[in-house]
């Protein structure tokens, strides 16, 4: 029976993977668990392994001394404070693991190596991308682009699996919903923070990010059903040496979703939300102007942060008769409320201090919450439409609706005591 060793494995998506894992010990009846620090209760067929992948290759193998696998899903990162910064850090995290288990001899038992990576693939970061995105787009290299970690990781992968005769596999996820306490890209906290402040305020809920976006489309990825597919995936021989897209297989927009989101925690949508940024908002759309907005004392009039200086788009835009097209130009970030200082504002800080005390919630989930992910995702000007066609190909069959993903962390949140019931 297969042995797997997770790396990162107490983060929003590794943490999901050695559960998925752990599910079916006949199976996976050994899996290693690898992270900084134990913040999990794991089964009794996962053996946790503190381990510090920040360290060279010969001491990180000093602490892998007995450990063999057959696998190995590598989800683990670390967000520096530039692109090249993320480049070196995580190019350096993913080959000396990997070097770490060729000095064990551990690699010789190894079979394939699943990465987990994301949407920033296609430069989702960057602003408004090619609909729908394929695993067969063109990356965004030369010095006309900002470095991307995980070009460079998928690279060290290709490179170390043909060197050691290995199987690779790598997973595309985008706008991730689950729970993991205090992880950087983690939606649903920072949702349920807001939400829950704004009915304790006794206000109405007000979506804090574009308004255009309000309208438009993303795709999200459950990590319980990432998890199940890279459990299928592993083994999956049609999988081998091939990168997967993997969303929930629906196309979600805020305008479903944040009703729901209001009555999940009994508050009302606000319904004129974005009345009082229209004028400003109609600039935006007619303009697409980098500059930013200002306020003229509404608090809800937008903001606007300009993106890189031109969107992924345009690399593929004369090939596809988008050249001169609006959306060539360079992409937004356009928020009503700017989250980051919303929580820092002695009103809302007091709200839940008051909540945290009267409903035994964790009272630091406030700060530890992730506001500049969540302005970020909510604050985009663009579509993000993520294809499943080549894993549909491939047999994979997984689906989940957003929403209901979306309310499964909620709840999760709220049995583990950070978030109100």
């Amino acid at each position: 029976m297969p042995s797997a060793i997770v790396a990162g494995a107490t983060g929003i998506l590794g943490r999901e993977i050695v559960f998925e894992l752990s599910r079916s010990p006949q199976q996976w009846p050994t899996v290693h668990a690898l992270s900084r620090s134990k913040k999990e209760e794991y089964p009794n067929n996962v053996i946790h392994h503190h381990i510090d992948l920040q360290s060279s290759a010969s001491e990180m193998a000093s602490s892998l001394q007995n450990v063999r696998c057959e696998y190995v899903f590598f989800a683990a990162y670390l967000q520096k404070d530039s692109e090249q910064e993320n480049w070196d850090v995580n190019g350096a995290l993913m080959s000396n693991f990997l070097e770490a288990l060729v000095t064990t001899g551990a690699m010789r038992d190894v079979k394939r190596i699943l990465l987990v990576t994301g949407a920033k693939q296609y430069g989702v970061h960057l602003g408004a991308v090619k609909n729908p995105m394929l695993e067969s787009d063109p990356w965004l290299t030369g010095p006309e682009w900002p470095p991307n970690f995980y070009y460079n990781q998928q690279n060290i992968l290709r490179e170390f699996c043909s060197t050691h005769n290995k199987e690779w596999t790598v997973t595309y996820p985008n706008d991730v919903i689950g729970y993991a306490y205090g992880n950087f890209m983690n939606l649903a906290l920072a949702i349920a923070i807001y939400a829950s402040v704004t009915r304790e305020l006794g206000q109405e809920l007000v979506f804090p990010g574009a308004p255009e976006f309000y309208t438009k489309f993303d795709s999200f990825t459950s990590s319980k059903l990432h998890a199940e597919f890279c459990a299928w995936a592993a083994l999956e021989p049609r999988a081998a040496n091939e990168a997967f897209n993997v969303v929930n297989g629906d196309t979600e927009s805020w305008q479903n979703l944040w009703p729901k989101v209001a009555s999940r925690f009994d508050v009302k949508v606000k319904p004129d939300q974005f009345a009082s940024a229209a004028g400003a908002w109609t600039k935006v759309i007619k303009d697409r102007l980098p500059a930013s907005l200002t306020s003229h004392g509404d608090k809800n009039q937008p903001t606007s942060t300009p993106l890189y200086k031109k969107p992924p788009v345009s690399a593929i835009a004369p090939s596809v008769g988008l050249e001169g097209h609006p959306i060539t130009t360079q992409s937004n970030l356009v928020k009503q409320i700017d989250l980051v200082q919303w929580a820092q504002r002695e009103d809302v800080k007091s709200a839940w201090q008051t909540i945290a005390k009267r409903d035994s919630v964790r009272e630091d989930a406030l700060e530890k919450a992730t506001w500049d992910f969540l302005q970020f995702v909510l604050s985009r000007d663009y579509d993000l439409v993520i294809s499943m066609s080549k894993a549909r190909k491939a047999g994979w069959t997984g689906y989940v609706d957003s929403w209901e993903s979306l309310d499964g962390a909620f709840t999760e949140l709220e049995k583990n005591g950070v978030v109100p019931t």
